[in-house]
C-alpha cells in the first residue's frame, strides 16, 4: 500500500481533461472533471497518504512483556472469536485477490470500448478513488493503535514486535480491493445505464471484496469490525469519487412548498435541491 500513493500522484494528473478537439471522436462521458479542481484534490489526497505513512513510522512495536499480558477477553465479544487466529497461506491468498486488483479493475475498465474513449478521465478519478480510500486508511492506522488478532495466540514469530502489528483498525487490504472493484463496477454502471450486466458486476466487485475481508480474518490481521469497516470505507470512496463528478445537467433545481407542521401551523417557501 505504500506504493500506491506515490504511483498516484505520479499518474493520476495525466488526463483529467482532453482538448475539445479530441471529444468528438469519443464516447460521451458521464463525467465532468477540471484539472484546476482536481490536480488540487488529488495531490491533497496523496499527501495525507504520505502523513498517515510517516505517523505510522513513528509508533512503537510490542515489548514481550506486553504481549504476554494481552488478554482475548479484553476484546469486544462481536471479534473475540478470531483472537489467536494465524495463517500464512490466508495471508498469500489476501496479497494474491489486492494487489492484482489495484490493476485488473482499471484493466477491465479499458476493454470497455465507451470506457476506453475517455479512459484518460477515468483513470485520473480512479486514481483519485484510491487515494481517497488510501488517505482514510494511513491516516486511521497512524493514530489508532489496536492489535492484530494473531498476537492473542502464540505464532507470527518477530512480526509479533513490529509496528505494524497494532494497525488492525482498519482492514487496508480490504478497503483497497473495495476500492478498486466497486469503481469498476460504478464506472460500467454510468457508462451503460441500460445494460443488464450491472446487478453481476456489482455482485462481483462485493464478492471480490468479501473474499479478501475473508483472507485478512483467517490470516489473523484484521479483526471482523475491521474488515467491515474497511470494506465500508472502500466501497464509499470507489463509488462516491465518480458520483461526485457526475454530469448532472442542471443539478440544482427550486419549486414551491406548503403545507401543515405538526403543530397545525401551515408553511409555504421554496425548496433548494441539488442532485448527485
Amino acid at each position: 500500500m505504500k506504493k500506491l500513493s506515490s504511483l498516484a500522484l505520479a499518474t493520476s494528473l495525466l488526463a483529467v481533461n482532453v482538448p475539445q478537439h479530441a471529444q468528438a471522436q469519443k464516447a460521451r462521458s458521464p463525467y465532468q472533471t477540471r484539472f484546476a479542481v482536481d490536480a488540487p484534490i488529488t495531490g491533497g489526497l496523496a499527501a495525507l497518504s504520505v502523513a498517515g505513512l510517516l505517523l505510522v513510522q513513528k509508533k512503537d512495536g510490542l515489548t514481550n512483556e506486553q504481549l504476554a499480558a494481552l488478554n482475548k477477553n479484553d476484546i469486544p465479544k462481536f471479534d473475540r472469536f478470531s483472537a489467536g487466529y494465524y495463517s500464512e497461506t490466508a495471508q498469500t491468498a489476501g496479497d494474491l485477490i489486492v494487489y492484482p486488483s489495484l490493476l485488473i479493475a482499471p484493466g477491465l475498465l479499458a476493454l470497455d470500448q465507451d470506457v476506453r474513449g475517455r479512459y484518460g478521465q477515468v483513470l485520473g478519478l480512479y486514481f483519485q478513488s484510491m487515494l481517497a480510500a488510501d488517505a482514510t486508511f494511513t491516516m486511521t492506522i497512524g493514530n489508532v493503535t489496536r492489535y492484530r488478532p494473531f498476537l492473542y495466540g502464540t505464532e507470527g514469530g518477530g512480526s509479533r514486535n513490529s509496528k505494524i502489528a497494532t494497525n488492525s483498525f482498519f482492514a487496508g487490504h480490504t478497503a483497497h480491493t473495495a476500492a478498486a472493484t466497486f469503481f469498476a463496477a460504478k464506472v460500467y454502471h454510468d457508462f451503460h445505464p441500460d445494460s443488464k450486466a450491472r446487478p453481476f458486476i456489482w455482485t462481483a466487485a462485493g464478492v471480490v471484496s468479501v473474499a479478501e475481508a475473508y483472507t485478512r480474518l483467517e490470516a489473523g490481521k484484521h479483526f471482523l469490525s475491521d474488515n467491515i469497516v474497511g470494506l465500508a470505507v472502500g466501497a464509499t470512496a470507489g463509488i462516491l469519487v465518480p458520483q461526485l463528478h457526475k454530469k448532472t445537467g442542471n443539478s440544482y433545481s427550486i419549486s414551491p412548498v406548503q403545507g401543515l407542521n405538526v403543530n397545525g401551523y401551515s408553511y409555504s417557501g421554496l425548496s433548494l435541491t441539488k442532485r448527485l
